[in-house]
C-alpha cells in the first residue's frame, strides 16, 4: 500500500513538471499534501503492527524519524520529490572509487572528488565540463596572482 502512495505523489509530480515553480509548490499543496497525510497515517498505523527490527519495521521507522525532511520539496516549486538525479550522476564515480583507492592519498582522493564535483555541477547546469574547467582554472588564477602577498595561502608555508 505505501508504494502506491509513493506512485502516486509522482503521478502529480509528472503532471506538475511544465509548471513554473511557484504554481508548482502551490498544486503540491493542494495535490500532494493530502496523499503524503495518507501515507504518514499508513505509515503510523503498520508500524504499530511490525516488528522493529525487521526490514519494514527500519524502513518505517526511518521514514518517521525524516518526516519533516521528506516533505520540504513540497515548499519549494525548484525542488524535485527524488534524489535520481544526484545518485545517477554520482554512479560512475562510485563504481570507479574501488579502482581507484584513494588515488594514492587521502590528498588525491579529496582533489580528485572535488574535480569531479566540478564536472557533475557544469553538466548539471548544461556547460561544457571542459570550458567550465578552463574558466575556473583561469578565474582561480587570476584572483591568486591579484591577491596581495602575505594573503595567499602558500605564503606561510615560505
Amino acid at each position: 500500500l505505501g508504494i502506491a502512495y509513493c506512485n502516486q505523489l509522482f503521478d502529480w509530480e509528472r503532471k506538475f513538471k511544465n509548471l513554473s515553480p511557484e504554481d508548482r509548490r502551490k498544486q503540491r499543496l493542494k495535490k500532494e499534501k493530502p496523499v503524503l497525510e495518507a501515507f504518514w497515517s499508513w505509515v503510523e498505523s503498520t508500524n504499530e503492527k511490525v516488528l522493529p527490527k525487521s526490514n519494514i519495521g527500519k524502513a518505517l521507522q526511518y521514514a518517521l524519524n525524516h518526516k519533516e525532511k521528506l516533505e520540504t520539496y513540497l515548499e519549494d516549486g525548484n525542488c524535485v520529490i527524488s534524489n535520481n538525479i544526484a545518485e545517477n550522476s554520482i554512479r560512475p564515480f562510485t563504481v570507479g572509487r574501488k579502482n581507484w583507492t584513494f588515488c594514492g592519498s587521502p590528498e588525491g582522493a579529496n582533489a580528485s572528488a572535488t574535480v569531479y564535483s566540478l564536472v557533475e555541477t557544469a553538466k548539471a547546469n548544461g556547460l561544457s565540463p571542459q570550458v567550465f574547467r578552463a574558466y575556473t582554472v583561469n578565474i582561480t588564477r587570476y584572483q591568486f596572482k591579484n591577491q596581495p602577498k602575505g594573503l595567499r595561502s602558500n605564503d606561510a608555508l615560505g
